[in-house]
């Protein structure tokens, strides 16, 4: 089930005022989850060899599952025809005839390219979210929403400093 901006929200406020309670409650550190098993992907380098080949904001977007600044990324505004590709892998994730502007401050795509994007389910933040990573590396691109534009009505809205652009 996928959710819309304004619910996806109004459940952020309530887990952020939901948190703020409930750290004063927390007296120790919480029980470490059981580790998961690695996935296999084919590109797979060692945290050492992601950190040697992305910068620091590329590294803490696509490793590390962060999202950068609404309106940073140069490739909100790329309006050239071409490619937009992860930058840990190179793999082709996103054409440019399927962006849109969103308003939203990401660059937005209703489509990627074929078998270029896998989706998981992402509970961080206390809500249920879409994850979309890059098929081969890995590597965290954003999140997918149900309020984009015809023909899928889905937004991949991703961090811009998870990709480069190929002109065509």
């Amino acid at each position: 089930m996928r959710y819309s901006r304004r619910n996806v929200l109004g459940m952020g406020a309530m887990t952020a005022a939901a948190g703020l309670f409930g750290l004063a409650a927390c007296s120790g550190p919480a029980p470490a989850a059981p580790a998961a098993p690695a996935r296999r992907f084919e590109v797979m380098r060692t945290d050492a060899q992601w950190r040697e080949q992305l910068s620091p904001a590329q590294y803490a977007v696509l490793r590390q599952q962060s999202t950068e600044r609404p309106f940073s990324s140069p490739l909100n505004k790329e309006h050239r025809r071409g490619t937009f590709n992860c930058a840990g892998c190179a793999l082709p994730l996103f054409s440019s005839s399927t962006k849109f502007d969103s308003g939203t401050g990401w660059p937005s795509f209703w489509a990627p390219l074929h078998g270029a994007v896998e989706e998981d389910r992402d509970t961080t933040l206390g809500m249920i979210r879409i994850e979309a990573h890059c098929r081969r590396c890995g590597g965290h691109l954003g999140h997918v929403f149900d309020d984009g534009p015809r023909p899928t009505g889905l937004r991949y809205c991703m961090n811009g400093v998870a990709m480069s652009f190929s002109a065509a």
